[in-house]
Formats: C-alpha cells, structure tokens, sequence
C-alpha cells in the first residue's frame, strides 16, 4: 500500500514538473513565434482597393514580382547569405578544431572565453568598431598615411567586400560554438587509428573529422545563415546604399511608407525562402534537422 502511494506521489510530481517546464514553452512560441507569423500572413493578405477599402488579395506579393528592386534585392539577399554562411563555416571550422585536438586541454577554455569576450557587447557597438577602423579616416588610414603608403585616407566602407566582412565577424561565433561541442566529443583514437593505417590529412578531414562533426556543423550554418539572411544592422552601416539587403525593403515598407500590408507580405517571402533553403540544404547533406539543433 505504501508503496503504490509513493508510486502515484512521484507520478504527481513527475507530471507537475512536465506542465512546470512544458507549458512556459508551449506559451513562448505560441506568443512570440506562432501567432506573430500568423498575424503576419493575414496582413499581407490584406490590401487597399481603389476605393481605399481593405479587401482580401495577393496584390502585395504580385508587387514583388514586378518590381525589379526587389526581387533583384531578394535574390541578392539570399546570395550573400548563403556565401557568408559558408565563409564563416571555411574560417571557423579550423579554429574549432585547433580548440577542441591541437591546444592542450588546460587552454581550451581560455581561448573559448577569448572567442567570446568580443560578443559580450552590442553587434551595434562592434559595427561601429569595424567602422572606426576602415573610414577614411579611420586607424587603418591613419598609420597608412604615417608610413607614406597612401598620401590620402582610402575609403574601405561601403562596398560589398566589407559588408561581408562584417556579416562573417558578427555570426562567426554561432558557428564555431556547435563545431566545437560536436568535435569536443569525438575520440582521438579514431584520427590515430587512421594514421596508422597510412590515410592521408584530407582522408581523415574528409572521411573521419567532417562526417563526425556533421550535426554541429548543419546547425551552425542553419543558425548563422538565418542570423544573416535576417540582418539589417551590419548591411546597413558597412553596406552603404550600393549593397541592398532585403530585410531593408522590409523596414522601408514598414517604416518609411507605412504600409505595414506590403512590409508583412516581405516579410512572409522573406520566411518562405530561408525555410526552403534550409530544408534544401538537410536534404542534400542528408542531416535530420532535430539530431542537427541537439
């Protein structure tokens, strides 16, 4: 009797704790994600008639498509995003591994730590940094004129070379983070067995460390690709007006024109291709997206 009163208690217990944890959850992405994306494709169903009245269509979409800018924007948009996404995996993927098999073990956490001192204060304030740096007449250009290298400041902002300079320093640390839990937990014996077996550097790289490493470099890339397709900040300040980026449409159409119908038509497109291409990009590295995010 006693026993099967404890066994209901920890049922109790373990069900109060599942609504504790469950519901929080549930209510987050219902409040802030769900309903939200919802409200946004109603309201880019929405548009202003002749007669100003409200009607249901697909006007706002129909506007993308024959409007060159920003469909020519999107596209871009989804370019550099892409490129960005795999610059930042090129760059972090050897620092992640120098971390986590080369360092001794007593460093690792000290260079981790290093990695995310920078991080500690706001992409504005890191933007702004890059931009002191390479203005013309900045600190870069300072010690170039000293040297007698240039006998003018050389403007290095505002152009695309830059601008994804600083989309790859501002979500290279959602990269190299899941890089380095995923390598953190792969055992060194399988790279030695390799080399005693006679396998090459890019045998091993290929065939031992990249498919082991595979789930936290599919969420890294997920996370810094939709961190980057969703960017205003960075493609605004370092960008310049030459280097368009679509979630700048967005904010125009919401902000400048106020046509919040238009900008959540945008904004929904804008959802659409990242999902598309994210759920592209599980299918051709065969990955499951829930074993990639763990």
């Amino acid at each position: 009797m006693i026993v099967k009163h404890m066994r209901a208690k920890m049922k109790n217990i373990k069900q109060l704790s599942f609504y504790i944890f469950f519901v929080p959850v549930i209510l987050w992405l219902a409040l802030l994600i769900v309903i939200p994306q919802f409200e946004l494709l109603i309201m880019s169903l929405r548009y202003e008639n002749d007669l100003e009245e409200m009607v249901w269509s697909f006007e706002n979409y129909k506007e993308f498509f024959v409007n060159d800018i920003y469909w020519l924007t999107f596209i871009r948009t989804a370019f550099y995003a892409i490129f960005v996404t795999f610059l930042t995996l090129i760059i972090t993927f050897p620092i992640a591994f120098y971390i986590t098999k080369l360092v001794n073990k007593r460093y690792s956490a000290f260079l981790i730590i290093l990695l995310l001192l920078p991080f500690w204060v706001s992409e504005l304030v890191r933007v702004y940094g890059w931009t002191i740096l390479l203005r013309e007449s900045g600190v870069i250009n300072y010690f170039l004129m000293s040297l007698n290298i240039t006998d003018s400041g050389i403007e290095m902002l505002y152009n695309d070379v830059t601008m994804i300079m600083g989309l790859v320093y501002t979500s290279m640390l959602f990269m190299i983070i899941p890089i380095i839990s995923s390598l953190d937990g792969m055992d060194d014996s399988y790279i030695e067995a390799a080399y005693d077996l006679g396998a090459s550097k890019l045998t091993i790289l290929f065939k031992i460390i990249i498919p082991y490493s595979s789930s936290g470099i599919v969420s890294g890339c997920i996370v810094v690709f939709m961190l980057t397709l969703g960017n205003y900040l960075t493609p605004n300040l370092m960008g310049g007006k030459n280097s368009l980026w679509f979630t700048e449409q967005i904010y125009n159409q919401f902000i400048s024109s106020l046509n919040w119908n238009q900008g959540a038509a945008f904004g929904f497109l804008l959802l659409i291709l990242s999902s598309f291409i994210i759920w592209l990009g599980l299918k051709l590295t065969r990955q499951n997206l829930s074993k990639a995010l763990r």
